[in-house]
């Protein structure tokens, strides 16, 4: 059986669930899930990558290519 089979199968069956608290359940896995998959994707940054953002930061700083705090709190709201 394929992927696409299993998955046409698992949503049939989620279909037909009418507890509240497995559907909590199978939420919370599929997000634990996703996380570690995520996380397992992630690579520790070096000393000198972490030394070599900071020195951009300055020069991007000292160029004017920043946002102030409160313009940027006000985009913010805007990507909810």
């Amino acid at each position: 059986m394929n992927i696409q089979a299993r998955k046409l199968i698992l949503i049939e069956e989620f279909l037909r669930i009418s507890d509240e608290s497995l559907i909590a359940k199978l939420e919370s896995l599929i997000r634990q899930e996703k996380k570690a998959i995520h996380e397992k994707d992630l690579k520790p940054m070096s000393l000198n990558e972490f030394h070599d953002m900071i020195d951009q930061a300055k020069r991007d700083s000292d160029a004017g290519r920043v946002i102030p705090h409160e313009e940027l709190k006000e985009k913010v709201k805007t990507w909810k």
